[in-house]
């Protein structure tokens, strides 16, 4: 198994908005549900071919459907491996890269298709040799895990201190732990509303246990932070949204998926389940597809017959009772001419107040890890993984093995750190991140030891993204309900129904993998319900136990 266990009560993506255990239903014997004979073979149309994507075919293949993918890229989505010319197994993860062992959904997926994992090289994590913090030209080095420097010690404990005092977070995270549905809502809900309009720095700057620090404790915390880097790209968010990864440990623990991620989305695409229904044994979603998805979707419409109308980028039409849209939202609105009325104008709201955030990465292969050499003199690392207030912000160590080509992320920024290379091609970007770099490892000669072409990304330039992933704005908590509970449509005007949402931008989670895969989940369940299915009693889904779990609902 990729994911480690143990006997104690783990913290997993359980909620906390809503509580449901998709580990549990996933792995129960009974099945995600059973659809009426009738129904067996129909299609259902599927827009993107991103890990949600892939998800929700696979299962409503396993229950007797033939999901058909269109997708006007390349499989995967965000999950994007880029390997490097002249050597294919040495990789560049452009999206998704980190993967918290809390994510129970996703590593649901990993152990299905046998990939291994194994622990991120993150800033004082056991797989970084060594951390080099460095700010305002000032340089501090750390070996493993620590111990942090006495100001660093106090920006952490601050942090800690605050997250207790104003959430109490050992309560909420202890429910969590034991899923306790009912402890757990009644420490959640009253924060949500007392918090939807809270930003992230209100949340930092008006705590006491940061008020009685200086500004520059505050302005650390938002350059270099602790665990996975700095903060300050996410203070305009809703704290609500940190709070729910924090509370959910995304940020811990987190694991790389040996050989590229991008493997997992290709592997469920050519998998054949052990338990299929009205689909002989060895059906694949590769096989119904004849080895490939259909073109990108450029209209979706309301047929005169009531059924969904999808017309490919060619002009090709097909009709389906049900659809899932797991694209960006925005590209409902910009790249998909898509008909009003399949949206109440509440949700087109919601879909359209969506607010992406940018996101930059820049690699270079080298000729080894050279970073796991010691000074002569010093007897420090040569290179650590980096976190600066330098224009490369957070720079990451991947380690293939001694004397193998080994790969440097030299910059990996977000917002406006990523606007200011977004026109730049790969050769300036990288003269920027090497000179940068220079001032921190004058002994260091970068430049000799990069083999083979750079490879980078600005995700706000893909026209089939338009940004990274979600960043939820205060006052958004309405907005991303609108979006998340879509899936339950019986109480839906019959013109809007039919035509469902997923993706990790959906979820309360944006930006993780497990947000994608249980936004799929549900999505599933609904589709089932949709066409005249359910869940088994035994085993009740999403859908199912929607009414005792549904996340709070605010007033209008």
């Amino acid at each position: 198994m990729s994911q480690p266990r143990t006997t104690a009560p783990a913290v997993t993506c359980f909620g906390p908005d809503f509580p449901f255990a998709y580990d549990d239903w996933l792995s129960h014997p009974a099945g995600l549900g059973a659809l009426p004979e009738a129904a067996h073979g129909a299609e259902v149309a599927i827009i993107g071919a991103g890990i949600a994507g892939i998800v929700a075919a696979y299962e409503l293949m396993k229950l007797g459907l033939r999901p058909v993918l269109y997708e006007q890229g390349r499989l995967g989505g965000r999950l994007r491996s880029e390997r490097f010319a002249g050597a294919e197994d040495v990789i560049a993860e452009l999206g998704g890269m980190r993967f918290p062992t809390s994510s129970r959904g996703f590593y649901h997926y990993l152990d299905l298709v046998g990939l291994d994992t194994a622990p991120f090289p993150n800033p004082l994590s056991p797989a970084s040799p060594s951390t080099v913090i460095d700010l305002e030209g000032t340089t501090t080095y750390i070996e493993g895990t620590g111990p942090l420097p006495p100001f660093f010690a106090e920006v952490q404990s601050a942090w800690a201190e605050a997250l207790e005092q104003q959430s109490g977070f050992a309560a909420l995270q202890a429910a969590l732990r034991a899923r306790d549905v009912a402890a757990l809502k009644s420490l959640w809900n009253p924060i949500v509303a007392a918090w939807d309009e809270r930003t992230f720095y209100d949340f930092v700057a008006s705590s006491p246990a940061f008020a009685r620090l200086s500004f520059h404790h505050r302005e650390v915390f938002g350059q270099v932070g602790f665990g996975t880097g700095g903060w300050d790209s996410d203070f305009p968010n809703s704290m609500l949204e940190i709070l729910r990864v924090v509370l959910t440990e995304l940020e811990d623990d987190q694991r790389l998926v040996i050989g590229g991620v991008e493997q997992l989305p290709r592997r469920l695409w050519t998998h054949a389940p052990s338990r299929l229904v009205h689909w002989p044994a060895g059906t694949t979603l590769s096989a119904l597809h004849n080895g490939a998805p259909r073109p990108g979707v450029a209209r979706l419409a309301r047929a005169p017959d009531g059924a969904i109308a999808v017309t490919d980028r060619w002009g090709h039409e097909r009709r389906y009772a049900a659809v899932l849209s797991t694209c960006q939202t925005w590209l409902l609105t910009t790249a998909i001419e898509t008909d009003e009325r399949l949206f109440s104008q509440k949700l087109w709201m919601a879909l359209d107040r969506t607010r992406y955030m940018q996101s930059s990465k820049t690699f270079v292969m080298v000729d080894r890890p050279f970073w796991r050499d010691r000074d002569p003199v010093t007897n420090r690392y040569r290179m650590s993984c980096t976190l600066s207030d330098r224009l490369t912000r957070g720079t990451y160590l991947f380690d293939n093995g001694p004397d193998r080509p080994a790969v440097i992320c030299l910059s990996y920024s977000w917002m406006s750190d990523a606007l200011k290379v977004l026109p730049l091609p790969p050769e300036r970007r990288v003269a920027l991140m090497l000179r940068a770099l220079s001032a921190i490892y004058p002994d260091v000669d970068l430049p000799a030891r990069i083999i083979g072409d750079p490879v980078t990304i600005s995700w706000e330039a893909d026209p089939g993204f338009l940004g990274a992933f979600k960043g939820a704005l205060p006052g958004h908590y309405r907005y991303n309900r609108r979006m998340y509970c879509h899936f339950m449509q019986d109480d839906l005007p019959p013109e809007q129904r039919g035509l469902f949402l997923a993706g990790d931008e959906i979820s309360f989670t944006p930006a993780w993998a497990e947000g994608a895969v249980q936004t799929a989940l549900n999505a599933v369940g609904g589709i089932v319900r949709h066409l005249g299915g359910a869940a088994p009693a035994a085993n009740p889904g999403p859908a199912e136990s929607f009414a005792a779990l549904a996340p709070v609902e605010l007033p209008e």
